[in-house]
């Protein structure tokens, strides 16, 4: 039974699988919180678009990477989430073996691409805002390169089982499928092992040390008292702030994922509940949602435009944005050049 579960051969088989994992009320309140992940996380991705899109003064080479990540979640969401949410709700899932396999490729190529985008972010804001004057410049190629590099990263390892090499398989409680991390057959084992590591461990270790060597850099231009000592360290609390919620949100949506993925690599006899293994699942599709909000609408120049739009021109912050939150200038360590910290990480 098991195995015609995995295989996706019936819906009988699925619903008779499914039934012992979780209630009927269970796979629609999945349903539910799936679907409002999804919707919200539509609408968001594609208002970052459009606005992007609407206002020249937006399209700036920092822009590019958000917009990327906007449309990468944007696919997450309509491919991934809105297909879950069916299946969620009728219980088991339903759209076959093919289904299945496009389902996990679709999910896994605009995941690990929006994961990837995340770290090309990272290494634009440590070299913005630690070298904004040096001879490390960000332009418009370098945020072309980031995006397409995001993209043929993903396509490159994500399409090898669509051709043998790996599979994808049903996961959790069998209404969505993924990378089949649970296969001892050598040949998966060699495809997974090198997926985590080029897929996961990379895009997470650029995103730690480029935000700590980030935090670090603020760190030592605070101790070199400048400007006015409480100005200077209220701003680098607010970089700081803004840098410890990209880290933790991006920790919560993946680190169980990955987590999980790797204890099912290293232990082929650890068994996993099912309805717990659904958890990383749902919180990583969580980050189409988060990921528009923490990246794009804290950014005070964007949520100027963006608001206006859905408001038809009625702006409630308008004050708040004639003031600038980032007035207060430090000094970078090698240049003694000005710079605003907080509106380098926030462009």
């Amino acid at each position: 039974m098991e195995t015609d579960a995995l295989q996706g051969n019936s819906s009988s088989s699925h619903s008779s699988v499914n039934t012992e994992f979780l209630s009927q009320t269970g796979h629609t309140v999945l349903a539910i919180i799936m679907g409002v992940f999804s919707v919200a996380g539509i609408i968001l991705n594609v208002l970052v678009i459009v606005v992007t899109v609407k206002y020249r003064q937006l399209r700036q080479p920092l822009s590019y990477a958000l917009v990327n990540l906007a449309i990468c979640d944007l696919g997450c969401a309509v491919f991934g989430g809105l297909p879950t949410t069916v299946t969620s709700a009728m219980g088991y899932f339903s759209l076959g073996r093919v289904g299945c396999v496009l389902e996990g490729f679709a999910v896994s190529f605009f995941g690990i691409a929006s994961l990837c985008t995340i770290g090309v972010i990272s290494v634009e804001r440590y070299i913005v805002v630690c070298y904004p004057m040096g001879a490390v410049l960000f332009q418009t190629r370098h945020a072309v390169a980031g995006v397409v590099l995001s993209w043929v990263w993903s396509f490159v390892w994500n399409t090898p089982p669509l051709f043998g090499w790996g599979s994808y398989e049903l996961e959790g409680v069998k209404t969505s499928c993924a990378p089949n991390w649970y296969s001892r057959d050598v040949g998966n084992m060699s495809y997974i092992i090198i997926y985590f590591c080029l897929c996961f461990a990379v895009p997470f270790s650029i995103i730690m040390v480029s935000y700590s060597r980030l935090l670090w850099t603020l760190r030592q231009v605070t101790k070199l008292q400048v400007s006015e000592a409480g100005s200077t360290n209220r701003v680098e609390a607010q970089v700081a702030r803004m840098v410890v919620v990209m880290v933790l949100a991006f920790l919560v949506t993946w680190l169980p994922y990955a987590g999980m993925a790797l204890a099912v690599i290293i232990d082929s006899s650890l068994y996993i509940d099912p309805v717990i293994a659904t958890i990383p699942v749902y919180l990583a599709k969580s980050s189409t949602l988060y990921n528009p909000i923490i990246y794009v609408f804290m950014n005070r120049q964007f949520r100027g435009y963006a608001v206006p739009t859905v408001l038809c021109g009625w702006n409630p912050w308008a004050s708040d944005a004639q003031m600038s939150e980032g007035d207060t200038t430090v000094v970078t360590l090698n240049k003694g050049q000005k710079f605003s910290p907080k509106e380098s990480l926030k462009e």
